[in-house]
């Protein structure tokens, strides 16, 4: 009988984060007292069920992080980002798929592998854990999201085009949970192609001919992206303490 599938974490964490305006990329600037990416990083590593949590970082990363016992066992970092969020998710499977050929306790293709947004720092246990359950036994695997709650308009030149229905539109959320193999056998599918028409792992999965799963996330669970985004982000954080 083959050994159940384990649930890994992937965060890509070498953006800049161009339109937050910061000084430094944005997962690094200092929120309710730590950086962004730590307050990620304590949701996740909060979850027992997952077997590690890997950190995708560019070669020329500098950021000082923190040394145990802060930083869990289970925690790896790899220094292997690319230029853009697939390319840094795909280069961290390609490098995570490849040492498990070695290591029988490393990700293997059947493994699940939950990819997250450094900058959705807001995201809770219950979220994640909410996902796991949903999706374990699905065959393909799926993402959090949210049903479009607002009025939807097209724009041309910064006037209304066309107002659209909202039914059955969501907004995309992370994590996005999928098998490693499938995943990775996906991004590489566009790899030629600079990864175009990839936005999120669940886009990479739709071109492949996968229909992910939809399940119910948060509305706190949101990308920090905009220099107001911090702010409301730091009284969210601070609140739950």
């Amino acid at each position: 009988m083959a050994p159940a599938a384990r649930c890994f974490a992937l965060v890509p964490c070498a953006g800049t984060g161009s339109r937050a305006g910061t000084s430094k990329p944005k997962q690094y600037e200092m929120i309710a007292g730590q950086s962004m990416v730590m307050h990620t990083l304590m949701a996740l590593g909060s979850v027992k069920r997952l077997n590690q949590v890997v950190v995708v970082v560019s070669p020329d990363d500098s950021h000082a992080w923190p040394q145990a016992p802060e930083w869990p066992d289970h925690f790896q970092r790899v220094a292997c980002g690319g230029s853009t969020r697939a390319e840094s998710v795909f280069n961290g499977l390609s490098q995570l798929l490849q040492d498990g050929q070695k290591n029988p306790e490393g990700l293997q293709s059947d493994d699940w592998i939950l990819v997250h947004d450094a900058a959705r720092c807001l995201v809770s246990p219950l979220e994640i854990n909410r996902l796991m359950d949903a999706c374990l036994d699905d065959e393909v695997g799926g993402l959090l999201a949210l049903p479009l709650p607002d009025t939807l308009k097209a724009a041309v030149n910064g006037r209304v085009s066309q107002t659209l229905p909202r039914q059955d539109k969501w907004l995309a959320q992370t994590p996005q949970m999928f098998r490693a193999g499938q995943l990775h056998a996906a991004l590489q599918a566009k790899a030629a192609e600079n990864f175009e028409g990839i936005t999120d792992e669940a886009s990479a999965m739709e071109l492949a001919g996968f229909s992910p799963k939809l399940v119910v996330g948060s509305p706190h669970n949101f990308k920090v992206t905009y220099p107001p985004d911090f702010a409301l982000a730091e009284d969210l954080l601070r609140s739950r303490k």
